[in-house]
C-alpha cells in the first residue's frame, strides 16, 4: 500500500512534465520566426522585382532597336538587288546647322524599295531626313519617292514615308575599292559601291547607330 502513493506521485510528476512540455511556442519563438519569414518574403520581393525591371528594360531597348533592324534589312534587300550603271545609286554629303544631313538615292520599281507592290514604272527614291513639320527641329528619317521619269515633278506627286521618328543626323559613307577607303559621296553612274555605311544619331542614347551594307550578295 505504500508503493501505490509513490508511484501515483511519479506519474502526477510526469504528467506535469509532459503538460510544461505540450504548451507549444514562446512568444520569443513566434517573434523570430516571424522576422525570418518577414526577411525571405523581403528577398523574394526584391528578387522579383529586379528580374521584372530587368525584363521591362530589356523589352524597352528591343523596342527602341527594331525600327534600325527593320531598315537595315529593308536597305539591305533593295540595294542588293540594284543593276550596274543607269545611275544606279548615289549620294551626296549635307551637312545644316552643324547636323549631318546625308542623302542617298536609287532607282526602283515596285516592291520593297517602295513599300509598295502596286506602283506602275521606276521611281526615285531618296532617304534622307526630314521636319516632322514646318515649325519642328525634330528630324525623321523616311523615303521620299517620285516617279523616276519626270524630272518636274512637283510636291503633289511626290510620296513621304517616315520610318524612324526623332533621330539627330544621318552620315552615309561609300567604300570605294579603287582607293580601298570610305569616300562621303557617289557619283559613279556606271558602277555601285561595295558597301554603304550608315551611321544615324539617336535621341534616345548617346551611341549613334551604325550599320554597313553590302551591296553585292554574298554568295554560300
Amino acid at each position: 500500500m505504500s508503493i501505490v502513493p509513490g508511484n501515483s506521485r511519479v506519474q502526477i510528476r510526469d504528467s506535469r512534465f509532459e503538460i510544461r512540455n505540450s504548451r507549444g511556442f514562446t512568444l520569443l519563438e513566434i517573434i523570430l520566426a516571424m522576422a525570418i519569414l518577414g526577411m525571405m518574403s523581403l528577398a523574394i520581393y526584391r528578387f522579383v522585382q529586379s528580374n521584372l525591371i530587368a525584363m521591362r528594360a530589356s523589352s524597352q531597348a528591343s523596342a527602341a532597336e527594331a525600327p534600325y533592324g527593320g531598315l537595315r534589312d529593308l536597305l539591305t534587300e533593295q540595294w542588293q538587288g540594284l543593276p550596274q550603271g543607269r545611275g544606279g545609286l548615289s549620294g551626296e554629303p549635307f551637312k545644316l546647322n552643324d547636323r549631318q544631313r546625308d542623302e542617298i538615292r536609287w532607282k526602283c520599281s515596285a516592291g520593297s524599295g517602295l513599300l509598295t507592290r502596286y506602283a506602275g514604272g521606276e521611281f526615285m527614291v531618296l532617304l534622307r531626313l526630314q521636319p516632322q513639320s514646318e515649325k519642328s527641329d525634330q528630324l525623321d528619317l523616311g523615303l521620299l519617292r517620285k516617279p523616276a521619269d519626270d524630272t518636274g515633278a512637283g510636291p503633289e506627286r511626290e510620296s513621304w514615308v517616315p520610318l524612324i521618328k526623332n533621330v539627330r543626323s544621318l552620315q552615309i559613307g561609300y567604300f570605294e575599292p579603287r582607293l580601298n577607303s570610305w569616300v562621303d559621296r557617289w557619283t559613279d553612274s556606271a558602277r555601285l559601291p561595295r558597301l554603304v555605311k550608315l551611321t544615324i544619331g539617336r535621341t534616345d542614347s548617346s551611341v549613334p547607330w551604325e550599320a554597313i551594307i553590302p551591296i553585292s550578295r554574298t554568295p554560300f
